[in-house]
This record gives structure tokens, C-alpha cells and sequence, in this order.
């Protein structure tokens, strides 16, 4: 693995938090994240801050993962760190640039992370995926590896209290074997069945993360599924939409004043 000062204090820093925080992190499957070449990365998303064991799982096989991030991130600090850490700016309004950048990540040998659901999970469920992960896979033949994370919703996610003290939970992170994109070119039927077939096997690999997690019946981060009182899935969908909704209002009032 080639020196990245910027990324290797910022491993250092995630560690330490860890560290100070009591986390108690366990991963199963290490051995799927390749030592070499490309690979899509594709991890359930919910909470704020599951790229920090995103990033440490990259590390422990020897590689620095490169995250796509909101490019109207790509100024000050944030910007400077997402140059230095070689990130992938994602801008909504030219997604064929960012996409095509991260193809050629993955055809140049780096891991590209990517969250198929592509917003945080209110429900703590899978939600529908993108297709962005099959796409890149099939167009790159870089293989997909699926991974999810149990127990980072407990620290920091959306509409519950924020847990960033010493707080000892338990994160239990799962590992799949590599998916293999069709060969071939790019066909909406290629796409859909691979973004079908990572789907169904994340959601195989999410049973198994939460496989001997303790959680407490009427909990807040705990699905409402699984006996705790987190928003369905279906009230989940309506919570993003008035979620968006207020954005947008106000970014137009931003844009009429």
C-alpha cells in the first residue's frame, strides 16, 4: 500500500475514537476485500458515520478505500481532505462525470465505496437500490463485494439523539464473497438482475450481522420488525419524502431571495 500521509492520520484519528468510545467492533469475512485490483464496495447506509468502519475494514487488508462524496462538499477542509484522499465528488447535476471517474478508479486498481441505498435508512432495513453499483461493476469488470454494519445507528444517525460518548456498543460488521459482473456491455437487463442479485445477497449478510446482537424490544434503532420502534419501511419512505420536501423548499426560498 503506497504512503497517503493525509489518509494515514485520518485512520489514526478513526482508531483513536474507537478507542475512546469503548467500541467493540467484530468483522467476519475480512478475507473477501481484495489485496489488490478493483472492487465496488457496497455497504448498507444507516448511520452518519459508518465510513469510519467502512474505512477501517479497507485498511485492515492493506487499502485505502475511495468514497464518493457530495461534491458541494469539495471546499475548505472537507475539500482538501476529499482531494488528499483521493474522493470521488458526486455532483447530482453532472453524474456522468462523477460516474465515469469512478469507473476509471476501479479499471486503475482502487476499491470505490458505494451505498446502493444512497441515503440513510430511517427503517434500519435495506430500502431499493440504485443501479450505480451494478453499472460501474459491469462497465469496470471489477467485481462487487457486498458488506453491512450493524449497531453504528446507536451513535449517530437521523431523528435520534446523538451517542458519541463512551458507550461500549457493539458493532458487528459482515463481509460477502465478490460478486462477478456479467461480462460484456452495459444492458438495463445486465443491471437490473445484478443489482437484484447484490440486494438479496445484502440482505442474506444484514440477517447475519444482527445475527446474536442484543436488541432491547421498543428500541428506537431497533427495526420495527424485529420487535423495536423504528419507522417501517413504508413510514420511512414518507419521512425522506417530506425530508425532501423541506429542502427544496428551501432552497428555492435560498434562490428567490
Amino acid at each position: 500500500m503506497a504512503r497517503e500521509p493525509v489518509f494515514d492520520v485520518l485512520t489514526g484519528l478513526v482508531r483513536s475514537t474507537f478507542w475512546a468510545q469503548g467500541l467493540r467492533i467484530d468483522i467476519t469475512g475480512q478475507e473477501h476485500i481484495p489485496r489488490s485490483g478493483g472492487a465496488v464496495l457496497a455497504v448498507n447506509h444507516t448511520a452518519y458515520l459508518d465510513f469510519m468502519e467502512v474505512g477501517l475494514v479497507g485498511r485492515r487488508s492493506g487499502r485505502n478505500v475511495r468514497y464518493m462524496m457530495k461534491a458541494e462538499l469539495e471546499h475548505g477542509i472537507v475539500g482538501w481532505l476529499m482531494k488528499h484522499c483521493k474522493a470521488i465528488g458526486v455532483d447530482r447535476g453532472h453524474g456522468a462525470e462523477s460516474y465515469g471517474r469512478a469507473v476509471e478508479s476501479l479499471r486503475g486498481g482502487e476499491i470505490v465505496v458505494v451505498y446502493p441505498e444512497a441515503t440513510i435508512s430511517r427503517s434500519f432495513e435495506l430500502k431499493e437500490f440504485k443501479s450505480g453499483a451494478a453499472r460501474m461493476a459491469i462497465e469496470s469488470g471489477a467485481p462487487i463485494v457486498p458488506m453491512t454494519i450493524w449497531g453504528a445507528q446507536r451513535i449517530w444517525t437521523k431523528d435520534l439523539p446523538k451517542e458519541l460518548g463512551r458507550n461500549h456498543f457493539p458493532i458487528h460488521i459482515r463481509i460477502g464473497e465478490p460478486l462477478a459482473p456479467p461480462p460484456g456491455e452495459v444492458t438495463a437487463i445486465g443491471v437490473d438482475e445484478l443489482t437484484a442479485e447484490l440486494r438479496s445477497r445484502m440482505g442474506d449478510l444484514l440477517e447475519l450481522t444482527q445475527q446474536g446482537y442484543e436488541m432491547p424490544s421498543g428500541a428506537p434503532w431497533v427495526p420495527a420488525r424485529l420487535g423495536g420502534s423504528a419507522p417501517t419501511p413504508e413510514r420511512a419512505i414518507v419521512l425522506d419524502q417530506e425530508e425532501l420536501a423541506r429542502r427544496r423548499a428551501v432552497a428555492q426560498r435560498r434562490a428567490e431571495s
